[in-house]
């Protein structure tokens, strides 16, 4: 049944699934969702209509094959908005570590027959082959960021991403840093904020999920890691 709310899609490519699966388990915010588009693709929950134009596209996952590329193409031409969700599709990803390695022997201990495999030569963030107009990081994304930039473009307002650290977001709980007072090595001071302090709130160091703040001292950072122990290989990983 047509209807004239704005069309939504959300497509997958080189991922886990993890960011589709952060959506799903959103619980009742999800649920509010149908009423403001008309999701007409979403493989992992049912509709299934990938080619459709549609206004906006979440897209989760990397450019990772020759058929990725030619996809994110098409998924481009299709949407009037296109936002990236999840580490994969900002940044390349888990698979990403590939690109500094020696793909074709990685390949070969994993599979039986590597050359009927085909692979790019790196594993790419969406941006690097098409316009992107919002990318929303996180591995798994935080879904109610991505709910709330939904809301932002369907009323015409510019999404408000994040740029401050995760240090930021433990002031905000009022949380006790780990790594002044555990000695934990903590990569909040140069993580993007947006997870809510998941680690710290729990009296762990911040693992740095969602990738770089926009501004961070890694000179600093690095110098405090080795204060606390870490060897040059550990602070370089």
């Amino acid at each position: 049944m047509a209807t004239d709310k704005p069309k939504l899609a959300v497509h997958k490519f080189s991922s886990c699934d993890g960011c589709q699966l952060a959506l799903l388990n959103l619980g009742e915010p999800l649920l509010a969702l149908p009423g403001l588009v008309d999701i007409v693709h979403f493989a992992e929950a049912g509709p299934n209509s990938p080619d459709q134009a549609v206004d906006i596209s979440l897209v989760e996952g990397s450019v990772s094959t020759p058929e990725d590329i030619e996809r994110i193409q098409q998924v481009r031409q299709n949407s009037k908005l296109l936002v990236s969700i999840g580490a994969c599709a900002t940044s390349g990803g888990l698979q990403a570590l590939g690109n500094f390695a020696n793909r074709h022997a990685w390949m070969t201990s994993v599979y039986s027959d590597p050359e009927k495999i085909e692979v790019l030569n790196s594993s790419d963030p969406i941006s690097k082959h098409v316009k992107v107009d919002l990318q929303i990081q996180g591995c798994p994304v935080n879904s109610t960021q991505v709910i709330g930039a939904l809301r932002d473009l369907l009323s015409g307002v510019a999404p408000r991403p994040e740029v401050h650290s995760v240090c930021m977001e433990c002031k905000r709980k009022g949380l006790i840093c780990t790594m002044v007072t555990q000695g934990e090595p903590c990569m909040g001071p140069v993580t993007l904020a947006g997870c809510g302090a998941l680690c710290p709130a729990a009296g762990r160091g911040c693992y740095g999920c969602y990738g770089p703040a926009e501004q961070l001292n890694d000179r600093s950072i690095s110098d405090r890691f080795e204060q606390l122990g870490l060897d040059a290989q550990a602070v370089l990983r």
